[in-house]
């Protein structure tokens, strides 16, 4: 299997399977939803450039995990991204792949296009060797 469809699987099943985080949304999504009523997650965009060397098959993965919150300030988003980055950090072994490490690239929160709610993004450089 892919490192980029391994490591997504097993990143979206760590979020859904953290009680904080969830107990926080009202869902978390692999990719755009259509339908989702505020706060949720949504795994997005993962990008893989090769991370090997020669005798080891490597992938450097960018990971974009999003939250949506309704409320009139980003409060509650700023508790929920302390739980996606220790969820992100704890990623272990995943079908395939050895994750080397799992480190924050940059992080953003602003008003949604339609300004009726707030959206923090969230970057991760994941790095994984083929067992």
């Amino acid at each position: 299997m892919s490192a980029e469809v391994a490591v997504r699987a097993a990143v979206v099943a760590a979020l859904r399977g953290d009680a904080v985080l969830m107990a926080g949304l009202n869902g978390l999504f692999d990719g755009a939803p259509a339908r989702a009523s505020a706060p949720y997650g949504v795994v997005g965009d993962c990008i893989a450039l090769d991370w090997g060397a020669k005798d080891v098959e490597g992938r450097e993965l960018t990971m974009t995990v999003s939250l949506f919150d309704a409320g009139e300030a980003p409060l509650r988003l700023g508790g929920l991204l302390g739980r996606v980055d220790a969820v992100m950090r704890a990623v272990g072994p995943v079908e395939g792949w050895q994750v080397i490490a799992a480190r924050l690239l940059r992080s953003r929160m602003g008003r949604t296009a339609g300004r009726d709610g707030w959206q923090a993004l969230v970057d991760y450089r994941v790095r994984v060797v083929r067992l």
